[in-house]
């Protein structure tokens, strides 16, 4: 069969089958021009992928022609930002809908650009549909958690099947403050965490053999992630222990500069505490990508030309290093455009101005970053 965007509607709440090649949705007005060679291309020279996030909606989205230009125009690779996530696929215990995931991934396909999924489970409470916080699990709530997972991952991966080939399988599982696996009603009802991800991981690998299964976090090389770093390492050691199939582990990169370093100019970041973590994690024998890079800029100055400036040091000095593994794979930006960019609600200056932390300005012009990271991917 083959994918109809004039079936959209009828597909919502079915876990219907695989998504095939062949669709073709009316393409984009022209837009703003890409800076050739594109980041992606710079990247694939070195056996890479760039690429970003995208919408289903609203003005990050494929649904806004100028910005879908630059994500297409800049990408090999995409990601839904949220719309695969269980608040929008998965309305009720036993329904679904997928409408604005497949639009996504029907645009995607028109252009050729390759499609990761994120993410199978975030573990995270305040991210779970009001549903799930409140469910009754019942008699037997192993039983009962085991089916709702294995249940969301089959319909997942069943449905784009041959299309995604890399998967978020679990999003954010350790507590930051403290280092420790997160507890909630899930791993309470399947016994433990880590029952909960090794289930995960195991029924992802046996509906996706071939896919690249990834565990993704944002601890960072910030002074602060200490314990969220450590916890990250022994969850990963346990994986190997107990023979958990975890690929890759993604490292969300949303950059922070929430002061100003007196040497370097830009935020405060630990390089050698970094490069251990890296070292102990590709040790391992994980392969390493990052998910969900930009930057929060809280401490840099108002003067916009300063802030840019400031903002490309310090991409440039993070993927200078991050570059150097061999191991680092797909490389995405969690957006394109700062109007559009989600830091601008969670993570907003004092000041109210806009936060800089994308590639490209609200007039759809690449801005310093976009050269540093250019620079970072040709010089690698």
């Amino acid at each position: 069969m083959s994918f109809d965007l004039t079936r959209r509607g009828a597909l919502a709440g079915m876990a219907a089958a695989p998504l095939l090649l062949g669709a073709s949705p009316a393409l984009a007005a022209p837009a703003p021009a890409v800076p050739s060679p594109s980041l992606n291309t710079l990247a694939a020279r070195k056996g890479r992928r760039f690429g970003s996030c995208i919408g289903g909606r609203r003005g990050g989205s494929i649904d806004n022609a100028d910005y879908a230009a630059i994500v297409a125009g800049e990408s090999g690779v995409i990601v839904p930002e949220n719309e695969m996530k269980w608040q929008w696929t998965r309305p009720a215990p036993d329904k679904f809908d997928f409408a604005r995931m497949d639009a996504i991934v029907a645009w995607a396909q028109a252009r050729k650009l390759a499609v990761r999924g994120h993410t199978l489970f975030w573990d995270r409470p305040e991210r779970f549909p009001k549903w799930l916080v409140n469910h009754d699990f019942g008699a037997n709530p192993s039983r009962e958690a085991e089916r709702l997972l294995t249940t969301h991952i089959h319909t997942v991966t069943e449905r784009y099947r041959g299309v995604i080939h890399s998967y978020d399988v679990i999003n954010e599982a350790v507590d930051e403050r403290t280092g420790a696996l997160r507890v909630n009603n899930v791993t309470r009802a399947l016994g433990s965490p880590e029952a909960l991800l090794d289930l995960a991981f195991h029924t992802a690998r046996q509906q996706a053999p071939q896919a690249e299964l990834v565990y993704n976090d944002f601890m960072g090389w910030e002074p602060g992630f200490r314990r969220h770093c450590a916890g990250v390492l022994r969850m990963l050691e346990g994986f190997r222990k107990r023979g958990t199939p975890v690929d890759a582990l993604g490292l969300q990169s949303h950059l922070e500069i929430y002061s100003l370093d007196r040497v370097s100019g830009v935020g405060p970041y630990i390089e050698n505490e970094w490069r251990r973590f890296l070292d102990e994690v590709v040790a391992m024998g994980y392969k390493l990508l990052i998910t969900e890079f930009d930057v929060k800029d809280k401490a840099l100055p108002g003067d916009i030309a300063l802030r840019d400036e400031r903002v490309a040091d310090y991409v440039r000095r993070y993927f200078d290093l991050m570059l150097e593994y061999d191991a680092l794979g797909d490389i995405l930006a969690w957006g394109m455009v700062d109007r559009f960019s989600w830091l601008q609600g969670f993570a907003p200056r004092s000041d109210k101005m806009e936060v800089r932390g994308t590639p490209y300005d609200d007039a759809y012009r690449p801005k310093p970053m976009r050269a540093a990271l250019a620079q970072a991917f040709a010089a690698a």
